[in-house]
């Protein structure tokens, strides 16, 4: 026999633990679907232990044995429960003010012994040292079996058997397991309602369809602006929706002076053709060095315009026209034909400017009959 712990123990609440990294616990889960009400162990990798004395303290004793010891016929109080260590299982006292570790207890299955002596003298004289009150808890190697009730002698501990007996078993890791999957999936359900439900109140209770949804960014920003016609491009099939896709990246390009400079008009005759784009288009230069170039160009006009979107600040900052204009030719490129049609578009919006993005709608109905 090994003595893991010996001495005096502050008792508050009249309840101790043995913790060891297990899952959280309140007490009655500790002592669900149990006989005793001594020594709850029904929370894997915690004992949650109950002493006569309220507040105060108890002489109190850890004990490691190979086997069962014989139960001594001193103590009057005495109870088994199985217990297996989650980790380096520690005795701690109310609110963790005091510990004592247990560093010999493997992580393998113990079967405990709780006894107690002057549980109910600790009631009639609260804290008083001349109380005969002492405790010792025992482990030794044995395979899990249910918890017992091996002698009964005080009215205190008849009361925390009553107790015990009167709560559910806990749930099992599988049943705590699901219970949370389920809850997750609930969370996720609620959530994912507030946002559809957010997403119908901005798209005025109907919300556009799931293409376009897939779509998202620009293409939805071009269904803010005139829903009727963003939904008729969609509509229109493959074909129309490229040909919307050039018509647009041409009438940026226009609109913004870069359409007839020798160097930029055979891009626009690639697209046009649904050939590669030439150099230094078809190069994979960022936009910003294409930019380069035009900004060089004496035969390009250099317009600024007041921005469509508003800034962080609240405020509409001007732009430079020609760099709106430069996207629409890449998204005249895009696989989808669809996404192709809506980022040229928007593109072209840009490029008009604030306020002036119903001029390019009105012309593009009027190019393509079958979106009016």
């Amino acid at each position: 026999m090994r003595t893991l712990m010996s001495g005096t123990a502050r008792v508050d609440y009249g309840q101790l633990y043995v913790e060891s990294g297990g899952d959280s616990f309140d007490m009655d889960e500790c002592f669900g679907g149990q006989v005793n009400g001594l020594c709850g162990g029904a929370v894997p990798g915690t004992l949650f232990l109950m002493t006569g004395t309220h507040v105060g303290e108890v002489d109190f004793a850890v004990e490691l044995h190979d086997r069962p010891p014989p139960v001594g016929a001193e103590w009057e109080d005495v109870v088994e429960v199985s217990f297996r260590p989650a980790g380096p299982a520690t005795l701690y006292v109310w609110a963790h003010e005091d510990s004592w570790p247990l560093d010999e207890l493997e992580p393998i299955d113990y079967r405990v012994r709780y006894c107690a002596v002057g549980m109910d003298d600790a009631r009639e004289v609260e804290a008083s040292r001349t109380t005969r009150e002492r405790y010792v808890l025992q482990f030794w190697p044995a395979p899990p079996e249910p918890d017992l009730v091996v002698r009964q002698t005080s009215e205190h501990a008849a009361y925390w058997h009553r107790y015990a007996r009167k709560q559910p078993p806990p749930p099992t890791a599988e049943e705590k397991a699901e219970a949370l999957r389920r809850a997750r999936e609930e969370q996720e359900r609620t959530a994912a309602q507030a946002r559809l439900e957010d997403e119908e109140r901005r798209w005025g209770g109907r919300l556009p369809s799931d293409e376009l949804r897939q779509l998202g960014g620009n293409a939805l920003r071009v269904l803010g602006l005139d829903r009727p016609l963003g939904e008729a491009v969609a509509e229109a099939g493959p074909v129309v929706q490229r040909d919307v896709a050039r018509w647009a990246a041409r009438r940026a390009f226009t609109e913004a002076g870069l359409a007839d400079v020798d160097w930029i008009a055979p891009a626009l005759t690639a697209m046009d053709r649904g050939e590669p784009l030439p150099s230094p288009f078809g190069d994979g230069k960022p936009l910003w060095e294409l930019l380069q170039p035009v900004l060089a160009d004496d035969r390009v006009p250099k317009r600024v315009i007041s921005s469509l979107i508003l800034a962080l600040d609240g405020k509409r900052h001007n732009k430079l026209q020609q760099a709106m204009a430069l996207p629409a030719l890449f998204a005249a490129h895009e696989e989808n034909p669809l996404k192709a049609a809506l980022e040229a578009l928007w593109a072209g919006v840009q490029t008009f400017g604030h306020g002036r993005h119903g001029v390019l709608f009105a012309e593009l109905r009027e190019a393509f009959p079958v979106l009016a």
